[in-house]
């Protein structure tokens, strides 16, 4: 069975931790990750550097930049990771923008995924309809869950449309601006959180953009399996680097 599926059968509450791969500096990559799952982490999202990232906030297009001067490609990613399996067992997923798997090849980027043990990908910019009709066939053959994307703005037909196409878990965008770090959920995502709870869907959620601590991660994970920390994570990389990543998981849960 497909890692991400085993853990999302745990009765626990996900987390899920976003970063920049190559960043705060170029090999820092795998030890990051074996410090994430160290430190109790559930699940990993490996960020692949973009020169145009769409959704991301300041912090997070701040890291990918600074990652892609640092030298950071697919090529290298795939290089660094050639072995994590042999010291890291929790699910990973590869986050990023649908150019750079299309630049290295569909096929051959999902092999490289497969071989290396990589459980799923993350691309909010591949549209439901092209990735059922193009890629859907090659994604299962190499064992790889794909992650949509929902916001406050999607409507139930697509919200049900998407959740048949899925198999792991469906990301559900807090609100409709850009990643960052917030504060607090207001009314308008405490009415969002309780519509998708009320839709009973197959598939668990996992919400993302805006959850920064123990506060907000405990209020996106009342009516959802789990949540994700995404800026929050790289400030905290950006101004202490790679030391004291448990220190920073322990102020989460």
């Amino acid at each position: 069975m497909n890692r991400i599926k085993q853990k999302l059968q745990e009765d626990k509450k996900i987390l899920s931790i976003y970063f920049s791969a190559g960043y705060p500096n170029l090999n820092d990559t795998v030890q990051i990750i074996q410090d994430l799952e160290k430190s109790g982490v559930d699940l990993i999202e490996i960020g692949l550097p973009f020169s145009d990232p769409l959704a991301d906030g300041p912090t997070i297009q701040a890291s990918s930049t600074a990652a892609l001067k640092n030298g950071m490609n697919t090529a290298l990613l795939f290089e660094q990771l050639k072995a994590i399996r042999k010291t890291v067992s929790i699910p990973l997923i590869l986050m990023g923008y649908f150019n750079p798997v299309l630049q290295y090849g569909v096929e051959e980027f999902c092999a490289k995924c497969e071989e290396i043990g990589i459980d799923g990908l993350i691309l909010p910019d591949l549209p439901l309809d092209v990735y059922k009709e193009e890629y859907e066939t090659i994604f299962k053959k190499h064992g790889l869950i794909n992650v949509f994307l929902i916001t406050p703005q999607t409507s139930d037909e697509r919200i049900k449309a998407i959740d048949n196409a899925s198999e792991g878990f469906i990301y559900m965008v807090s609100s409709a601006s850009t990643t960052g770090a917030k504060q607090g959920f207001g009314a308008e995502q405490s009415d969002y959180f309780e519509r998708i709870a009320n839709m009973q869907l197959k598939n668990p959620q996992i919400v993302g953009f805006g959850i920064s601590n123990a506060e907000t991660f405990g209020q996106a994970t009342q009516k959802a399996k789990g949540a994700i920390i995404g800026s929050a994570f790289i400030k905290h990389l950006t101004e202490n680097g790679v030391d004291g990543i448990s220190d920073f998981v322990k102020q989460i849960r």
